[in-house]
């Protein structure tokens, strides 16, 4: 049997995400691990399955495979888009403490399985249409939104055996919803939730999001002019959003709402409610410049401010909190000394340089991940001060979850195996979970260096990873923006980049302002103008990397991006066309004001309060000024970046008279999913550029779709 091309086998593996495993919860006793993996490398089915700590015998709880086709809720699709999830079939699920129960959503049906015994089977009782199945602390209870109702249905000591289900919050409107994240909340601000149990089971803390006030875009099918086109509800920047509030519902039917002042603090970014956390909220004003961490009295609604704070630029959101030490102090973070660190009551417990990404888990003290070096995320833990401790060494990208002694770190490393997963009990290693996803066909061999005046990261791939002799037509693959870095030392994020190399490019990524990871003032350079920063960088990367590497040639510069990347690529070649020659753009934002309120008004402001901000990072007064061969690629069905953006563009650039090419996408939202669409984009760009950059035999030179 033929070897697959690597553009074949990266599509069929969706990037070497299938059976990685991930998504882990531990008993908290430390004896069991709970995780999801897919059957094998090339399978995108997510199963359910159990490690046994003492052991390391792994055992599979839940095989969709016995539960028949799928067939996910809207709801369901729309969480998988936000969260850019790569599998079908069990994509999440919710546990209780002690890990002796699960639940999930398959199909639109509340499954709960047995994690002691093994097996999942259907809630009877459940009502169909289901999502986001939470159980409740003490495995008493199942809670699940269905059309925007929240439901809570008593669990029988048999687990699926379950009692009749009630509607503990609903509204007669079918554009107000109970228990759900509003798009921004999903997609810009990190919360995919919208209810929390209490501690004791005895109530549940739910959003409730009044969308009527957002305005409503349309997504057409343009191949199937019969069908009706889908309405969403999309929050463009400067326009209304949401309207979200909060309520304590008991299970006797009672309803408490959460006083706060929604109209300066509008956004709820995150909840917590625990056996260490009292119920605490972060809420944040439209701006984002100021936050307020409140405690709220679930009995009478009122709230107490336990923190403010108001920033220069915005505030950035680390998931994980706000939370409680088991001491009692609250955990939150702060900016000072350019880094963003952890407080406990406000203090600082963090160093100086040490930028906190994510917190991982909270009890005696902070598990938390952060970046000394932006190429690498290690996971720390401490309490603050000489307490502090980093628990992963190898270079590479480390997140972890912990319960009792027992962490699981997972580790992405410059090692082709691409991902390990390690069981530590009291830090020492005990168990390792399986990885089941493919090794590529390639291996990565990046030439990572600091550049120019401002130490910008890079990464340099040449064909077989060897230094040439003779000049090489280079290739820029940025993303560029903000909240993701691209120059990290992780070999599967690198296989790309490698692959296009070996197709007779230099290909140059470069990580410039803007981009996490290397302290605050670098991230903020951004503000009031994504535009400028970013295509500078690139700029200056390139050149500065051609006095270091000698064979890179550049009268023959093409530049190819996806989303921020491929906004970045489109304005590379209308505004910079002396450094580049050729550019494919994927999904890019061409009009800032076409894009959602949280992320664009973050940046730049309310449109109506600084126009000049939403013009100067247009891109389409610029179509005049294309004089280069440009690709414009894009999904017909992306609800995140519409296919309104390339359009707009493409329908400028005609209108000056400026050559260009465009690829509809039918059927394709932001991520591209489908295994042949993917694998022809990828063989696609490389025609393109190679041709575009007169290199000639692009078809014929390239791997057979």
């Amino acid at each position: 049997m033929a070897k697959d091309s690597f553009p074949r086998q990266k599509a069929r593996t969706r990037g070497f995400t299938l059976g990685a495993p991930r998504t882990f919860r531990i008993a908290d006793d430390g004896s069991r691990v709970a995780f999801i993996r897919s059957r094998s490398g090339n399978d995108p089915e997510g199963c359910l399955w159990v490690l046994d700590v003492d052991s390391g015998e792994e055992r599979s709880i839940f095989d969709p495979a016995t539960a028949g086709e799928e067939h996910p809720t809207q709801e369901e699709r729309d969480r998988r888009e936000r969260m850019r999830e790569q599998l079908t079939s069990v994509t999440t699920y919710d546990a209780d403490p002690g890990l002796t129960l699960a639940t999930f959503v398959l199909g639109g049906r509340v499954y709960v399985a047995d994690l002691i015994e093994g097996g999942a089977r259907p809630l009877d009782g459940s009502i169909e249409g289901a999502f986001d199945a939470r159980p409740d602390p003490t495995g008493r209870r199942v809670a699940y939104v269905v059309d925007g109702a929240l439901h809570v249905q008593d669990l029988s000591p048999e687990g699926a055996a379950g009692g009749s289900s009630h509607v503990l919050a609903t509204d007669d409107d079918p554009d107000i919803h109970w228990g759900l994240a509003e798009f921004v909340a999903s997609e810009e601000l990190d919360r995919h939730r919208g209810y929390w149990w209490s501690p004791d089971g005895e109530r549940i803390v739910a959003a409730r999001v009044d969308e009527r006030p957002v305005i409503t875009w349309f997504i057409a099918s343009p191949v199937d002019p019969a069908a009706q086109p889908r309405a969403v509800r999309y929050p463009q920047a400067g326009t209304s959003n949401a309207d979200v509030s909060l309520s304590v519902l008991g299970l006797d039917g009672m309803r408490v709402d959460i006083d706060w002042d929604r109209d300066a603090y509008p956004y709820l970014v995150n909840v917590t409610w625990n056996d260490r956390c009292p119920l605490t909220l972060l809420v944040l004003s439209r701006d984002q410049k100021r936050w307020l961490v409140l405690e709220g009295d679930p009995d009478s609604g009122k709230t107490l401010t336990l923190f403010e704070d108001t920033a220069e630029h915005w505030q950035t959101i680390v998931t994980g909190l706000p939370d409680r030490l088991r001491d009692g102090r609250l955990v939150f973070v702060d900016e000072s000394e350019d880094t963003r660190r952890i407080t406990l009551d406000g203090e600082p417990v963090t160093p100086p340089g040490l930028q906190v990404a994510t917190v991982l888990d909270i009890g005696d003290d902070v598990l938390f991940a952060a970046n000394e070096d932006p190429t690498e995320l290690h996971v720390w833990r401490g309490a603050g001060g000489e307490m502090l401790e980093r628990v992963t060494s190898e270079p590479g990208v480390h997140l972890a979850a912990r319960a009792a002694d027992v962490t699981v770190v997972v580790s992405e490393l410059l090692d082709p195996s691409l991902r390990r997963v390690s069981v530590l009990r009291a830090g020492e290693p005990v168990a390792e979970i399986r990885s089941l996803a493919e090794a590529p066909a390639i291996e990565a061999r990046p030439t990572f260096g600091v550049v120019g005046g401002r130490d910008i990261r890079v990464a340099l791939f040449t064909p077989d990873g060897a230094e040439a002799d003779t000049p090489l037509p280079v290739v820029m693959d940025p993303y560029g923006g903000p909240h993701f870095a691209k120059v990290i030392k992780a070999h599967r994020a690198l296989l790309e980049p490698q692959w296009l190399a070996d197709q007779g490019f230099a290909v140059l990524v470069a990580d410039g302002r803007g981009t996490p990871g290397r302290g605050v003032a670098w991230e903020h350079a951004v503000y009031r103008g994504l535009s400028g920063p970013v295509l500078e960088d690139q700029v200056d990367a390139l050149h500065a990397a051609a006095e270091r590497f000698g064979f890179l040639n550049l009268d023959k510069v093409g530049i190819r991006g996806w989303s921020f990347g491929g906004y970045l690529a489109a304005m590379a070649v209308l505004r910079r066309p002396d450094v580049f020659h050729a550019a494919v753009a994927g999904a890019p934002v061409t009009d800032q004001t076409l894009y959602d309120t949280a992320y664009t008004e973050r940046y730049l402001g309310l449109p109506q309060e600084e126009p000049e901000a939403y013009e100067k990072d247009s891109l389409i007064p610029d179509a005049p000024n294309l004089v280069r061969p440009l690709l414009l690629i894009h999904g017909l069905a992306d609800d995140n970046v519409f296919v309104a953006n390339t359009l707009l563009l493409s329908r400028a650039l005609t209108e000056a008279g400026r050559l260009h090419s465009v690829v509809p996408l039918s059927g394709i939202t932001h991520m591209t999913t489908q295994e042949s669409v993917a694998e022809n984009l990828l063989l696609l760009q490389v025609r393109f550029l190679r041709q575009a950059l007169g290199l000639g035999g692009g078809v014929d030179t390239l791997e057979p779709a």
